[in-house]
Parts: C-alpha cells; sequence; structure tokens
C-alpha cells in the first residue's frame, strides 16, 4: 500500500474518469492524456511533465486491481465514508470490528481488535501507527515500519529497442539511475525494481520504483510473446504454384522462404530461430501469406486467367461452406 500519500491523492479525478469507471474507460483515458502530456510532445514544458507524473501514477494504481481495492479504501477513510462507533449493537452502525474485518479478514470472518492485546485480536495501536504514524487515542504505541512509496516512472522505447533490450537512464531526486530494459518487453508492460522507491519514514524498507515501457507500434513487425509476426504479399502464381519469396527481418536482412504450392491466403509459416532472443531461449518469426489479387489485369496475364477460369469452371471452393452451414 503507498501509504498517506493516498489519502491526499484523488486518481479518478486526475484521469478525468468516474469512480465507477471500468478499465477500459480508465486505459481509455490514460491513453488520451499520455498522449497530450507525453514530455516528447511538450519538450521543456515542466507543468505538462508533473501532470504526466501525476496520470501515469493515478493508472498504475487504477490499472491494478488489487491497489484500486486498497486504494479505494484508503479513499473511503479519508473522506469519512466510513463510521466509527465504540460498540455497535443489533440494528447499529459497524463499528472498528466491521470496517477492519472487511480490509483485513474477508470471507465473513470477525476479527477482534483491542487496545491491549490478546489471543486471536488484533492491537489496534500497532494497526494505526502504520497508517499515520503516530499512537491511536493517546496510547501513544509507536509506529509499526512501513515500507516506502512506490515511485512510478515511465520510458518509451522504439520497437527495435523493445525487441533487443536496452539500457536506459533516468532521473530520480536529482540522482542518475541506469535502468536495463530485458529484451521482448511490450507496450504497457510494467517492470518492478525492487528498493528503489521513497525511503521509508518508520524504519521499513524503501518502496520499488515502478517504470511503465511504452513502445510504438512497427509498420511491419508485431510482438507476440517471444515470436515476431510479419504479413508478406505474395501473387497468385506464387499461392498457387509455390515458390520462394524474401521475407524482411527486424536485424534489416532478409530470410528465403518456402511456400507451398497451394497456400491460401491467411496461412502462417514458422520461421525458426528468428523471434527475440531472450535467457530462457529464441522466438520465431511467424509469416503470414497474404494473396496479392492485380487491381488491372489486361493482355496476356488477363487471357491467361480466363483460361484458369475456364479449366476450373466445375470447381466450387464454398461447397464445404455450405454443408457446414446447414449442420
Amino acid at each position: 500500500m503507498a501509504g498517506q500519500d493516498w489519502f491526499e491523492k484523488d486518481f479518478y479525478k486526475t484521469l478525468g474518469v468516474a469512480k465507477d469507471a471500468d478499465q477500459t474507460a480508465i486505459k481509455k483515458a490514460y491513453r488520451k492524456l499520455a498522449r497530450e502530456l507525453h514530455p516528447d510532445a511538450n519538450p521543456g514544458d515542466k507543468a505538462a511533465e508533473e501532470r504526466f507524473k501525476e496520470v501515469s501514477e493515478a493508472y498504475s494504481v487504477l490499472s491494478d486491481p488489487d491497489e484500486r481495492k486498497q486504494y479505494d479504501g484508503v479513499r473511503a477513510m479519508a473522506s469519512g465514508g466510513a463510521r466509527f462507533s465504540a460498540g455497535a449493537g443489533p440494528g447499529g452502525a459497524g463499528g472498528f470490528e466491521d470496517l477492519f474485518s472487511g480490509m483485513f479478514g474477508g470471507g465473513g470472518r470477525r476479527v477482534r481488535f483491542s487496545t491491549s492485546g490478546g489471543a486471536g485480536s488484533i492491537n489496534l495501536e500497532d494497526l494505526l501507527g502504520g497508517f499515520g504514524g503516530g499512537g491511536f487515542n493517546g496510547y501513544g504505541a509507536p509506529p509499526m515500519p512501513v515500507k516506502g512509496s512506490d515511485i512510478h516512472a515511465q520510458v518509451t522505447l522504439p520497437f527495435r529497442q523493445a525487441v533487443a533490450g536496452s539500457t536506459q537512464s533516468l532521473s530520480l531526486d536529482g540522482k542518475p539511475l541506469t535502468v536495463r530494459i530485458p529484451p521482448g518487453v511490450h507496450d504497457g508492460q510494467k517492470i518492478k525494481l525492487a528498493g528503489k522507491g521513497s525511503p521509508s519514514g518508520t524504519g521499513g524498507p524503501p518502496g520499488d520504483l515502478i517504470i511503465t515501457v511504452n513502445v510504438p507500434p512497427h509498420p511491419v513487425f508485431t510482438l507476440d510473446g517471444n515470436n515476431l509476426r510479419v504479413t508478406v504479399p505474395v501473387t497468385f502464381a506464387e499461392a498457387a504454384l509455390g515458390a520462394r519469396v524474401d521475407v524482411p527481418v527486424l536485424d534489416g536482412g532478409t530470410v528465403a522462404v518456402k511456400v507451398p504450392g497451394g497456400t491460401p491466403s491467411g496461412r502462417v509459416l514458422r520461421v525458426k530461430g528468428k523471434g527475440v532472443a531472450t535467457a530462457k531461449g529464441t522466438g520465431d518469426l511467424l509469416v503470414t501469406v497474404q494473396v496479392a489479387v492485380p487491381q488491372k489485369v489486361s493482355g496476356a496475364a488477363k487471357e491467361a486467367l480466363e483460361a484458369l477460369r475456364e479449366a476450373t469452371k466445375g470447381d466450387d471452393p464454398r461447397a464445404e461452406l455450405r454443408t457446414k452451414a446447414e449442420q
């Protein structure tokens, strides 16, 4: 849990979404704001840079179901949504036990809280000391060690760097930090660097650095796990009769791929070892065949196609489709 700062920050307002917004609406709002506020689009604009950080932090919390649930609980306490009473009778308002058993007990199990401890109980002095750093109602219990806040950052990598891996230099509170981005990172992926976040004010461990990686799309290649995908157009003759075609690979070269005769449009051919190289192995290049239909046909080509149509006029490629449709 991020701690005290969650009491003060309205992440829903930061993203401009309702508190009951679903993940699709939250992601849509974040992407719109991220495009508008990204430092690359606002060079030298410190206000935009700060807003970008706020938006990124808000999205990091609200896009994670567990963190969002914790955040909503904290905000409910901060806004007075939770009411406390020394003891609730039947039909009355819920007390401490009702509030915290929902947060920490779960499953309908009753959890007993006290200020003196005892078997089967949770000491409220210790529990609430972790929220604010002080005792509760004058009991003066020392605060529990609480982990420091996480720091959220964003990096944008070109597609090739995302595939190959990259070393990025960041600045946290004026201090340089070198981060290694592993090969094959995809758009929106989060990388956690344990212990690189904010220090704890109560003697606990420091928080983590959470880096969200943005990867703009490539005009030719897409990532599919450790595999790379590419769509390659072929002529009708190449697809029907078979051929060897040159297919581009990410390093700038090409690889010869055999297209078997009778290959339909949409078939995927696999080239081993031409995908993303990681410590766990190397993926493949997945080649989707797309039969290119000429826009204009004339002369000998038109005569050849008319002859082909005449020679195959008894063939019905849709016969199987109709048979299945009738089942």
